[in-house]
């Protein structure tokens, strides 16, 4: 069985696009599943991420990182697919003809939403754009802060957009900036229980979705 394309896509920069792709990935890899890493982001945060992850851990067969340019991703994640569970695609901050070969190789678009309504408006680009290509899409509530009149804002604003949206949520953790740095995601880190707690739902209702 061919493996699973996950594309996280998001307009606005600073969403956590690249700590969800971490934190995803290393998560389905704490499963067992295979994980191939796709990185068509410029900025390369992805790539820095791995190559500190290797210095300090090693090579794991199971879990591979490739660069591609925007035109290249759709032969790039389909001949990973090939060997990988799943291949997930880190996309750069923006919206427009580049992203669509991400978004049409995709069965799932993931759309981190950050809790400001700049982000919120940012995400309805991405969704036109996710839609024109007939791709699924959910969108994910992240960096959240629980018991906010902001947040319960952005929640109401994210269902008016007539998209899924993720019952798990990711809250504002200094657990995700820092396992980042460390080559690591909060699944591999021991004490951080909410932020692995909040992940696996969230993986749960990934694969569910894509079941």
């Amino acid at each position: 069985m061919a493996g699973r394309i996950i594309t996280i896509a998001q307009q606005k920069g600073g969403s956590g696009k690249t700590t969800l792709a971490v934190n995803l990935s290393t998560d389905l890899r704490a499963r067992g599943y295979s994980v191939a890493l796709v990185d068509t982001d410029p900025q390369g945060s992805l790539g820095r991420w791995y190559m500190e992850r290797i210095e300090r851990s090693g090579e794991d067969e199971a879990l591979e990182f490739s660069t591609s340019s925007a035109w290249g991703v759709s032969y790039e994640s389909e001949k990973l697919k090939k060997r990988f569970d799943f291949v997930v695609i880190d996309t750069p901050p923006k919206i427009d003809s580049d992203l669509r070969p991400a978004l049409r190789a995709a069965d799932l678009v993931v759309i981190p939403v950050a809790s400001s309504q700049v982000d919120l408006w940012a995400t309805e680009g991405v969704l036109d754009l996710a839609r024109r290509e007939k791709a699924p899409v959910l969108i994910v509530l992240n960096r959240t802060r629980p018991n906010t009149r902001l947040g319960a804002e952005i929640a109401a604003g994210a269902g008016d957009l007539g998209a899924e949206i993720a019952t798990a949520q990711l809250a504002n953790r200094v657990a995700y900036a820092e396992t980042l740095g460390e080559g690591r995601g909060v699944i591999e880190r021991a004490g951080a229980r909410p932020a692995q707690d909040e992940l696996r739902a969230l993986t749960d209702e990934m694969l569910a979705i894509l079941a």
